[in-house]
């Protein structure tokens, strides 16, 4: 794919245009509280603000909320029409949870979800290859995996946000520096703002990210389909992630609480193939994809609502030293998928995004506290060279894992499942990815 280039001149920004159609309770009641405001459609206002994030997902309100504890106030902008709820569910390891701790939202999240015990990967034919129990594998004993469901993350993390932080149907059509040293957001809608800070958390197809001169990110030749099942009578599961491994294609499903679970199915594709929303095809395709594996697969894709299944194509961006563009461009920072979009085969999105979130709040809040014109630009390069140390390896590890996973040669897979995975593979190495730690944000406030 092309490298795009980074100008100052008039870009017309262009992002996905479907937006959630619908609110769910929890946003409703937040929007009956005042927390969030209307766009200023296109009255010709220019409106100023100092730190203007955006996107509303994971890492944007995980930002504005580090922020807000370190005392700075920032405005989020949101295309979509209420929180955006796909992605069914994520897995958060104890880094994650460091974060959410730090930002002191973690114990309301684990009163909801139940605490992962251990791993078992098993063939395609049900054969137990391996299994880990995590507390045993960690040295420090102090490992913490959940799943987590991505619509409550959100909603967590917004309820923390003051009145007037998120403004929801802000689509970004272009973006601009001006004379004056501001940067000149102008929204679909025809509204516009100054902002002196901007920080782009719009996700792995970010329109900031091309702006400032990143390629596209890559597919990396495999698809996945997730969804959540529900059981209401409760789901019968142990605490524990379940793999299953095939020639080009893989499973899995992990308890998220007690009544839901989370599943994914990622299978071999030349191409990512059409954008299919369709949810009763997608679950059929799901279930082709598994027919004839164990029968536990096949009954938790059946329990699984139609609105909570999606497709993604999945792709990454590596951020070659000394080639790819930097983290920031003056006071324009990226921060997660918009800057480091990864694969999800060590579970790693979500946490780096927190990561960021937290890292970056610390040094912006410490420069706009310093008064001081340029500290601001100093502090995103500091932020941009220390994160990128910790995510490329990180995108890189998650590739080379994911590759050997899509394995489709038989023979290649049998070694895999006959040797590497029941005498070689050991759960410490993936381990150490998730030793970061942070102190409290509140804190430090005081």
């Amino acid at each position: 794919m092309a490298m795009a280039s980074a100008t100052s001149s008039l870009t017309i920004l262009r992002s996905p245009s479907a937006f959630v159609s619908t609110l769910s309770h929890a946003t409703k009641m937040l929007m009956r509280s005042g927390s969030f405001q209307p766009s200023n459609r296109g009255n010709g206002e220019v409106r100023k603000e100092e730190v203007v994030i955006v996107g509303g997902g994971i890492a944007g309100l995980a930002t504005a909320v580090s922020l807000d504890r370190l005392g700075v106030k920032s405005t989020v902008l949101e295309q979509a029409e209420s929180f955006r709820s796909g992605g069914t569910s994520l897995t958060l390891s104890k880094n994650g949870w460091s974060v959410l701790d730090a930002i002191g939202v973690a114990n309301r999240l684990r009163s909801q979800f139940s605490q992962i015990e251990g791993l078992v990967i098993r063939s395609e034919d049900g054969k137990q290859l391996r299994s880990f129990n995590l507390l045993e594998e960690d040295p420090r004993q102090d490992q913490e995996l959940r799943g987590v469901e991505r619509r409550i993350l959100l909603e967590t993390l917004a309820a923390e946000l003051p009145k007037g932080a998120i403004q929801f149907s802000s689509k970004l059509a272009r973006i601009e520096p001006t004379s004056e040293g501001d940067i000149l957001l102008e929204l679909a809608d025809g509204s516009k703002l100054h902002a002196t800070t901007v920080i782009g958390c719009d996700g792995i197809g970010s329109p900031i990210a091309k702006w400032m001169g990143f390629h596209e990110p890559k597919y990396v030749g495999y698809c996945a389909i997730r969804g959540l099942a529900t059981y209401s009578d409760g789901q019968p599961y142990e605490p524990r992630v379940n793999y299953f491994y095939g020639r080009g294609v893989r499973a899995a499903y992990v308890p998220v609480s007690p009544t839901k679970v989370y599943w994914f199915v990622c299978f071999n594709s030349p191409s990512p193939g059409p954008s299919t929303t369709d949810s009763s095809v997608l679950k059929k395709q799901a279930k082709e994809l598994v027919r004839n594996w164990p029968s536990e697969l096949l009954d938790i894709v059946d329990s699984t609502p139609d609105d909570t299944i999606i497709r993604n194509p999945l792709a990454d961006r590596w951020l070659w030293p000394t080639i790819s563009p930097p983290a920031s461009t003056g006071r324009i920072v990226l921060v997660g998928d918009a800057w480091h979009p990864m694969t999800p085969n060590l579970g790693q999105g979500a946490c780096c995004a927190l990561e960021d979130a937290v890292v970056l709040a610390k040094k912006l809040a410490g420069a706009i506290n310093s008064k001081d014109q340029y500290s601001v630009e100093e502090a995103f390069r500091s932020y941009g060279s220390e994160r990128w140390r910790r995510v490329f390896p990180l995108t890189v590890r998650a590739h080379l894992v994911g590759s050997i996973l899509q394995w489709e040669n038989p023979l290649v897979c049998s070694i895999r499942n006959k040797i590497i995975i029941p005498k070689l593979a050991s759960l410490k190495p993936m381990l150490e990815h998730t030793n970061f730690t942070c102190e409290s944000l509140q804190e430090e406030k005081q």
